[in-house]
């Protein structure tokens, strides 16, 4: 008899097989949780290491190698410009029309740097996630290392319905997306690509930038306010929170540097680290004593913190506002918050290297041959890895911890390194 008093026996126990893993190539998991530490313990013992870190180095030598056959990229534009004149004189058009024209050119020069670092970062962070994380990653879909994974992926967002909630206001949930990404694009005008390589060439450009930057916020309050939704509107008022309490201490963290520099423009702060202590140590903010290591670091994660990334993506923690201010958008609208997230991730990355890194400036003397766009570029993308390391490493920080970090510890320490520059250009004078 059974317990229940029914007299049948119990069925048969469904014995489940012991899984087997896939061991082709010998990529994928191992019999033991620890198999990473295993497999890493000697990596230049694998071949396919040591062929990934050859491959590794003839990229970055034929970057170099091509940067130095091209050089300064300044004297193509201005030749572009020369030609575009020419063309219009001949024509009998006025001068307007060729400033017009140059205007749109590096209007769309921008346009394409974002939309291009989107494709770029979202494959790089796959990547570097995968390392970090002990993923897969994108290697087997997409051809060599998933390079076409993110191309197809903007193709299925093209394809995807586009779908506004029935409670909706519609014509804020439609327009939100654009006040979001715009000022992103309109940001990056004044940021130097290199020696003399801005789009406009602007006085007050540190300004400009923080202004335009701070607008985005608006944009993400009006997503999660019109979608409808109590768990959208949660988080766009987090977002307003974090952003508005962030932005204190990133502006703070500058002063320092524009009191070094003493300038607002972005071509003249990297101008004033120019040159080298001793012959070989770089001038550049970040080498300052205390100073500029505090303003770097405060700078890199208040910069965290306004891109919504993690351990700060508390705006659109899936862990309790399921996807927070972007929660009723799809497709290409949906597409565009994080278009812009790694826009803003791309311009910080540009303001560290322009504030605390030399700008386009070479790290070591001799090495001037390399032209100051490879060197601006490199120094950018050695920061983008900063801010995908941080994503994948830390836990994200509870509402209340965000807020106290950041006006109990980022904001004081900000007043205090502009004591702190104060006191250095004093005792310098």
């Amino acid at each position: 008899m059974t317990a229940s008093g029914s007299g049948q026996a119990p069925p048969p126990k469904k014995v489940i097989p012991d899984p087997v893993f896939n061991e082709k190539n010998g990529r994928l998991l191992k019999d033991t949780r620890y198999w990473p530490t295993e497999v890493w313990a000697n990596p230049w013992a694998s071949p396919a290491y040591r062929r990934g870190a050859m491959l590794l180095i003839g990229i970055i030598g034929a970057i170099f190698a091509t940067g130095w056959m091209i050089g300064e990229l300044a004297p193509l534009g201005d030749t572009l410009y020369q030609l575009i004149a020419s063309v219009a004189s001949a024509g009998g058009l006025p001068q307007t029309a060729t400033e017009a024209t140059w205007i749109m050119i590096k209007a769309l020069i921008i346009l394409h740097v974002v939309l291009i670092n989107g494709l770029w970062a979202v494959w790089w962070e796959r990547k570097i996630s995968a390392h970090i994380q002990s993923r897969v990653g994108p290697t087997y879909a997409g051809g060599f290392h998933g390079w076409a994974q993110t191309i197809l992926d903007g193709i299925k967002l093209l394809l995807k319905e586009d779908i506004t909630p029935a409670v909706a206001d519609k014509w804020v949930h439609a327009l939100a997306p654009a006040i979001v990404v715009v000022p992103v694009i309109i940001a990056f005008a004044p940021v130097s690509f290199g020696s003399q390589l801005a789009a406009a060439d602007i006085d007050v450009g540190v300004l400009y930038i923080f202004a335009f930057a701070g607008i985005s916020v608006i944009g993400v309050v009006m997503g999660g306010w019109a979608s409808g939704n109590k768990y959208s509107l949660l988080g766009g008022l987090r977002a307003t929170a974090q952003l508005v309490s962030y932005e204190l201490p990133r502006g703070f963290s500058v002063v320092p540097v524009i009191m070094f520099s003493g300038s607002l423009d972005l071509s003249v702060i990297a101008h004033a680290q120019a040159g080298y202590w001793l012959g070989f140590i770089p001038k550049w903010f970040i080498f300052y004593p205390l100073v500029g290591q505090l303003a770097f670091i405060i700078f890199l994660i208040a910069s965290v913190a306004e891109t919504n990334r993690t351990p700060f993506d508390i705006p659109e923690a899936e862990s309790e506002l399921v996807s927070g201010f972007h929660t009723e958008y799809s497709g290409m609208k949906w597409s565009m918050f994080f278009l812009t997230e790694y826009g803003y991730v791309l311009l910080a990355c540009f303001l560290l290297a322009t504030f605390f890194l030399g700008g386009g400036a070479a790290p070591l003397p001799g090495l001037e041959i390399i032209p100051s766009w490879i060197w601006m570029l490199g120094k950018a993308m050695a920061m983008m890895f900063v801010f995908l390391w941080v994503r994948w490493t830390f836990p994200r920080f509870r509402a209340d911890q965000l807020m106290d970090f950041n006006w109990k510890f980022l904001l004081p320490w900000s007043f205090a390194n502009i004591a702190f520059a104060a006191a250095a250009l004093l005792y310098l004078s």
